[in-house]
Parts: C-alpha cells; sequence; structure tokens
C-alpha cells in the first residue's frame, strides 16, 4: 500500500520565500546604527517576519475562514 504524502509547511514555495526575506533583512538591519535599528529597523523587522507567521499560522488552521483570515493579514503586509 503507498504511503501518503502530506503537505509540509515547507513545501509552500510563498513561506519559503517570505521566511528568507526576514532572514536576509535581520541581517541587514543588524548592521545599521542605533538610531536606524531602533526607529525604522525595528519596525521593517517585524512586519517582514509577520508576513511568514501569518503563512505558519493560517496553515496550521482547519477552518477555510481561519486560514483566509491569516493568508489575507500575511498578504496585507
Amino acid at each position: 500500500m503507498e504511503e501518503k504524502k502530506y503537505l509540509q509547511l515547507n513545501d509552500i514555495k510563498c513561506y519559503v520565500l517570505a521566511f528568507n526575506l526576514s532572514n536576509y533583512v535581520w541581517k541587514l538591519v543588524v548592521k545599521w546604527d542605533f538610531f536606524s535599528k531602533d526607529t525604522v529597523g525595528k519596525q521593517f523587522v517585524r512586519a517582514i517576519d509577520s508576513v511568514s507567521a501569518n503563512i505558519a499560522e493560517g496553515f496550521g488552521r482547519y477552518g477555510k475562514k481561519d486560514k483566509i483570515k491569516f493568508y489575507t493579514t500575511a498578504s496585507a503586509q
């Protein structure tokens, strides 16, 4: 009997792209001076991190409406 393969979070291309973008932004912002990091940097990093976080949260939901809510939030970032 053939084993069933389930979709994993890392199989979703937009999640992987968002996660990699988040890591890239962290590496950029960490090099900024204190004032830039404290003002714009923190907001930028939180916004970028929330994209992959919302995709992951939506992936873990069973209800269609819940999934749509998190995916819409991720796309609005």
